[in-house]
């Protein structure tokens, strides 16, 4: 505390008595890490001894460097558990950047969760100075990452970066990445001007290094020139952090009028201003119709989201333009969202004339080269041409590399049959449209995905986009797949949404560039009657019929008839297939651009695909989420082999296609062969891993096996995956999965007692192991099954069933409870018809005992109790620690309120993990 109040008194050039420097601890000893960054970039207010009200600034944010830097080791808290931290750098006295230290050769992994535990135990402690860390840094020596502190639960080590250079070369040595990103002005550059606070979620954010130098990049370009420039980043590498970033510091320049961020796409207008409002809430007003844009443009605001088309209908029509000659010659900064979809046009030139003071710059994650360029009434043109100099490169090998997206793994499925043999996939037929709109090659396909989704998606943990050809093929593929659920042949959730009008096939999507808008398009059409029949009906008689199914099945009530509806049927979509409500959306083009959704992994695609359409379709499935997801599944029904490799040769470089597409099944068979020659080694039998003689020998099987299951899970994506194929059988898997989740079970005890245990910060990856059709109800059936076996078979089944449970990580709090009840209440069911009546009521008495019980051992309120489990299981959020303390018939003293709201929290967990997750659906 004497070394903060030191620093404080250097930095602000001031002298604080005890009682000044008591009221500035009091202020800024509030909230959690969030609400403390926010008091970070504050000024703390205090009043002195002659009655004087005064402030001092924690953190110089407009000249970074200028801020008093410390270096101190081993910083010993005492919060529930004593913790010895390894590097902290003070800024101003204030631990702003903490750096955790794991010898070489262990995992970045460990690091990352030992830091989540000192948050827990310790960060808290001492006026909760910890807890304004902005940046925490993990290295083994060889690897080192960095990322932004937010609160644990929204902490994922899939948001931890490495450092580059501004060509992407990879900065991982501690020593190298010393040198330059904790070099003082850089760190502090990065704490004042890069860490953005994301409101809706509360948590911080940090920009990763590309996304740094592309700012920068512009942000000069801006103060020392007046031209143009675009970013070439990859599809799914954050492209919109970087831009609000870039508007926010823009919008601070007072030579800089106003910033325009410019999409192409009503959706996009909404989506982006929805996404830069969770950066930063109320920064913009969205542009709902062309007049309040106007009025926008011309009046106060310094950042406005709008549409290219309203931009072109606000300099075209008169009744805007007495409004608009205003700016003319204002200094306002243009930033072309997806610039290589529709800036090449006579809507941009018409943009670029009218404003004569403006400078643009365009996003890109594909930009349009001679190669794949169009043409139109100016001929061919290039993003070179109409932006000038490229300011930044990212692209998609850097991405992979880094960790920032996934691979894909692409298979190409014949659907053609001749005299009972599959054709090879590389015939002429393929393109003929007779052939290909074949009923029988239709139902093939549908078949096809019927039968092969649950593999591609994890068991529905993901969904799908189906992306077809034209929209008379749409239509019939989606009446397939509507007989055949009416049928009762497959139960997946289908949903669809296209464009009616004349022109509604292949554009943007099959690589063209110069493209009218699909989604404008289609809403301005709708007034319009539609000009294309397919079979006895129009195509928005059809929509309107789907849409209908659409409404009946999620209880909603959309239509075609009006603008709105159809454009909120539209968002209806998007959030359904982000929250896994949709399990294949059949498409033509929407949704293949600009579409990015984590839950989203595979794409089936029957309509060829080029260049920029083929890479920005692709990239819808592989945005990075966990570990389940370990790539983005491509699924051909036609032969894109030829135009993938063109795409990845524009994009990137051909040298580079093992870096982007996964190697083919047979390879990742060899991999999974040689992983179990390595498990066997460690531990030759299953049960050789109980006479594993320490927790350094555990761990080395805890990582064999891990490996064994990362590779499993990308197996089991591929459609000829067998167990047969690999050299150890599915029992044995199993048998050996079993004993992992016994050692997972060791770990989490020995964390919750707070033994040192080096098995407590490696991550189980328990996501690898979870079958969501493994649950109670599951359970049950196999317990009728049980029921109605014979006395000989009855033994085997048992065993099964409790290898079942013990193989599955939500399954096994319930294995002690379900094994009760075979033993004692089953042997007394006539009818297995029965038994889910007979379990229910089991359940429930066992359900309030265990609340009953916590009741008592923790000495709570069991109305309030059962309150704060409902709200859990609500908002899916822990309890809060005041929460915790106000059920509580006796309260605990400040010192151990902390200690005891853990202990109660991780008990309706439990209680929650065994009594209620997993006991419904299917």
């Amino acid at each position: 505390m004497a070394n903060l109040k030191s620093q404080l008194e250097v930095h602000n050039k001031t002298e604080l008595s005890e009682n000044d420097f008591k009221q500035i601890l009091n202020f800024i000893n509030k909230g959690n890490v969030f609400e403390r960054a926010k008091i970070l970039r504050d000024r703390v207010p205090y009043t002195n001894d002659k009655g004087e009200h005064k402030t001092i600034e924690l953190i110089n944010q407009i000249h970074w460097c200028q801020n008093q830097f410390q270096v101190t080791h081993q910083v010993t808290m005492e919060g529930s558990y004593k913790n010895r931290y390894d590097v902290t750098v003070l800024i101003n006295g204030l631990p702003l950047v903490q750096i955790e230290l794991k010898r070489r050769g262990l995992e970045l992994k460990e690091a990352f969760n030992q830091t989540n535990r000192y948050e827990r135990h310790s960060y808290w402690a001492g006026h909760g100075l910890f807890q304004f860390i902005q940046i925490f840094v993990i290295s083994n020596g060889v690897n080192t990452k960095y990322y932004a502190n937010s609160p644990i639960k929204a902490r994922s080590f899939k948001q931890t970066f490495y450092w580059s250079d501004v060509n992407n070369k990879l900065i991982t040595q501690l020593a190298d990445f010393t040198d330059v990103f904790l070099e003082p002005c850089h760190i502090s550059k990065m704490i004042t001007k890069y860490i953005v606070s994301h409101e809706s979620d509360k948590i911080l954010m940090v920009l990763r290094p590309y996304q740094f130098y592309a700012v920068e990049a512009i942000v000069e370009r801006v103060q020392t020139t007046r031209k143009y420039g675009y970013i070439w980043h990859t599809t799914g590498s954050g492209k919109t952090l970087t831009s609000f970033k870039t508007a926010q510091i823009l919008t601070n320049f007072p030579k800089v009028h106003k910033v325009i961020f410019v999409v192409d796409r009503r959706d996009l207008d909404y989506q982006t201003t929805k996404e830069f409002n969770a950066f930063s809430k109320g920064s913009i007003d969205g542009t709902n119709n062309t007049n309040t844009m106007v009025k926008q443009m011309v009046g106060d605001n310094r950042l406005i989201v709008t549409t290219i088309q309203k931009l072109n209908t606000a300099i075209s029509k008169n009744r805007y333009l007495s409004r608009m000659e205003t700016l003319k010659e204002k200094r306002i900064v243009f930033i072309f969202d997806e610039c290589h979809r529709s800036q090449f046009g006579k809507t941009h030139e018409d943009i670029k004339k009218f404003f004569t003071g403006s400078q643009m710059f365009g996003f890109t994650g594909t930009p349009i080269f001679e190669k794949n360029a169009g043409k139109n009434e100016y001929g061919k043109r290039t993003t070179t041409m109409l932006f000038d100099k490229k300011l930044h490169q990212y692209v998609i090998t850097d991405a992979i590399r880094d960790e920032n997206v996934l691979k894909f793994s692409i298979e190409y499925i014949s659907t053609f049959k001749k005299k009972d043999h599959i054709l090879d996939i590389d015939v002429e037929a393929i393109d003929e449209a007779g052939v290909m709109n074949a009923p029988e090659r239709l139902n093939n396909i549908a078949d096809y995905i019927i039968t092969n989704h649950n593999r591609k998606t994890h068991s529905r943990e993901f969904t799908s986009i189906f992306a077809v050809s034209s929209v008379d093929t749409l239509i019939e593929y989606y009446k397939l797949f509507h007989q055949k659920k009416e049928a009762g042949e497959h139960n997946l959730r289908l949903a669809t949404i296209f464009s009616y009008q004349a022109n509604e096939d292949d554009k943007d999507a099959i690589g063209n560039a110069f493209i009218d808008d699909e989604f404008e398009s289609a809403e301005l059409s709708i007034a319009a009657e539609p000009q294309v029949k397919y079979g006895s009906q129009h195509s928005r008689d059809y929509l309107e019929e789907f849409i209908g199914h659409y409404n009946k099945q999620f209880s909603t009530n959309y239509t075609t008839k009006d603008s709105q509806s159809f454009y909120n049927y539209y968002n209806d979509v998007a959030k359904r297939v982000k929250h896994k409500q949709i399990d294949v959306l059949l498409v033509v083009n929407m949704f293949l651009t600009g579409f990015d959704s984590k839950t989203l992994n595979t794409l089936y695609v029957d309509k060829n695909l080029k260049y920029h359409g083929l890479i920005q379709a692709y990239s819808r499935t592989n945005r990075i989420l966990n570990e389940l997801k370990s790539q983005g599944n491509i699924v051909c029904f036609r032969n894109l082999k030829g135009a993938t490799d063109d795409a990845i040769s524009l994009f990137s470089n051909i040298n580079a296609k093992d870096e982007i597409i996964m190697q083919p099944y047979e390879v990742y068979v060899a991999k999974f062969n040689q992983a179990f020659i390595a498990l066997l080694q460690i531990t030759p039998t299953v049960n050789s891993v109980n006479d594993l003689q320490d927790e350094e020998k555990e761990l080395e099987f805890i990582k064999a096996f891990r490996e064994l299951m990362r590779l499993k899970n990308v197996l089991a994506t591929f459609t000829e995956f067998d167990f047969s194929d690999l050299s150890m059988d599915e029992q044995n898997f199993e048998d050996y999965k079993s004993k992992y989740l016994d050692l997972y079970d060791k770990a989490k005890s020995s964390h919750q007692k707070e033994k040192v245990s080096i098995l407590g910060d490696v991550d189980f990856e328990l996501e690898l192991i979870h079958r969501d059709e493994i649950n109670v109800a599951y359970i049950l059936k196999l317990l009728a099954k049980l029921k109605d076996s014979t006395e000989e078979e009855q033994e085997k089944q048992k065993k099964e069933i409790i290898e079942i449970m013990s193989g599955d990580a939500q399954m096994r709090s319930k294995r002690e409870l379900i094994e009760r009840f075979i033993q004692e209440n089953l042997p007394h069911i006539d009818d297995s018809d029965n038994i889910p009546e007979e379990f229910e009521n089991y359940w429930s008495k066992e359900r309030l005992l265990a609340i009953e019980n916590l009741s008592k051992e923790e000495n709570l309120d069991v109305e309030k109790l059962q309150e704060v489990i409902g709200n859990y299981l609500f908002t899916e959020k822990k309890p809060l620690r005041d929460e915790i303390i106000g059920m509580m018939n006796t309260r605990p003293s400040l010192k151990e309120r902390k200690t005891v709201a853990e202990r109660v929290t991780d008990k309706i967990i439990g209680f929650v993990e065994t009594f209620i997750n997993g006991i419904t659906g299917s």
